[in-house]
């Protein structure tokens, strides 16, 4: 399990390791002939800073690298000046255009990383616009509840003489159904939220259960027999809530519509989930038609969707979420018909946030 304070602790780890490395080059680069370019190892201490993930820091290695190798030079009582000013000259070349490259990358990998999260988004914010109707329906009950506990609390309070205990019994539904309002609106809020990746300990079982609330009533519209087989006791994962989420409900709502796009036969999904103690998997079961092994081998890349005028776009993003935490998406056929989608996820989460994926 990804424990945050290991994580720091590693992260100091690899500072000492490149402040020792540092050291050791600047010895070595003083007390060796002016003609040996020891300082040119200076890149490697620059290119380990990389796994900070701070340009700021990247910048500071590289001039402190570069200081480094003017003090050494001035240092050095042996070997020729003129080919230790050569080579001391190289060095700071060579210091200064792996700093100015590492930072270039950086910033490409930090603006892949933002189109990601960005294109994410708009997935979820699509799909979530797509169960609309799912959604109303799943307030309306619990509205509608309010509103007829609300009538009922107040007849029993008109009543001669008032009865108080049935009208407050009344009034505790009236809070109950708000509360399941409350609830829904606020998972859907957090569905379409743009913040930032979050990591936090994360009861899967608890999660699928919450997806299915918002497409259960939109599912069995389509006269879908929707059912759960969800293991007990499941190890938490360190992972992303709202990410797994989106995965979770991508999965069930494209096994749904291709469900609807047959005409007979069983209309069955199945979401399960499992665990072995070491990982666990999360698999949709549907009972549509099978697809050939050369579309299942597509089936994650981007841009290449099974559904008419789908963008193919869900599964690229469900897959590099999945991967993001350390796990593994899959796709398979699912006798006697159909298709089985899941994937797998360490107990703890040991992948990186989807924000560096």
């Amino acid at each position: 399990m990804l424990n945050p304070k290991r994580f720091r602790l590693g992260r100091t780890g690899i500072g000492l390791c490149l402040a020792l490395l540092a050291g050791v080059i600047f010895v070595a680069d003083t007390y060796t002939d002016l003609e040996i370019a020891v300082a040119v190892l200076y890149v490697a201490v620059i290119l380990v800073s990389v796994r900070f993930d701070r340009p700021a820091l990247v910048l500071w290695v590289g001039g402190a690298s570069a200081g480094l190798t003017i003090l050494s030079y001035l240092l050095t009582p042996r070997g020729a000046q003129h080919a230790g000013l050569v080579n001391c000259l190289l060095s700071l070349v060579a210091i200064g255009a792996t700093t100015y490259l590492v930072l270039r990358a950086e910033a490409a990998e930090a603006r892949t990383r933002e189109a990601g999260a960005e294109l994410a988004h708009m997935s979820r914010v699509t799909m979530m616009g797509e169960l609309t109707a799912s959604i109303a329906h799943e307030v309306s009950q619990p509205l509608a509840g309010i509103v007829a506990n609300g009538n009922a609390a107040l007849r029993w309070l008109a009543a001669t003489p008032p009865d108080a205990a049935e009208a407050r019994r009344a009034l505790e539904r009236v809070v109950a159904d708000a509360d399941r309002a409350g609830d829904v609106i606020g998972r859907v809020r957090r569905m379409v939220a743009k913040a930032p990746p979050s990591r936090e300990l994360v009861d899967v079982a608890d999660l699928v259960e919450n997806v299915l609330s918002l497409v259960r009533s939109e599912i069995r519209k389509g006269q879908v027999v929707l059912r759960t087989d969800l293991a007990d006791n499941m190890p938490p994962v360190f992972a992303d809530r709202v990410q797994l989420q989106q995965v979770v409900l991508n999965l069930v709502v494209n096994a749904a519509e291709a469900l609807g796009q047959q005409e007979t036969g069983p209309r069955d999904i199945l979401v399960g989930a499992a665990t072995d103690g070491m990982t666990i998997t999360v698999s949709v079961r549907d009972s549509g038609m099978s697809l050939a092994p050369a579309a299942i081998e597509k089936v994650f890349d981007a841009f290449h969707s099974t559904k008419p005028g789908g963008m193919g776009m869900g599964l690229a993003i469900s897959r590099s979420i999945v991967e993001a935490h350390g796990g593994a998406i899959y796709a398979a056929a699912n006798p006697p018909r159909g298709m089985v989608f899941g994937f797998t996820l360490p107990t703890g989460g040991t992948g990186s946030d989807w924000s560096h994926a």
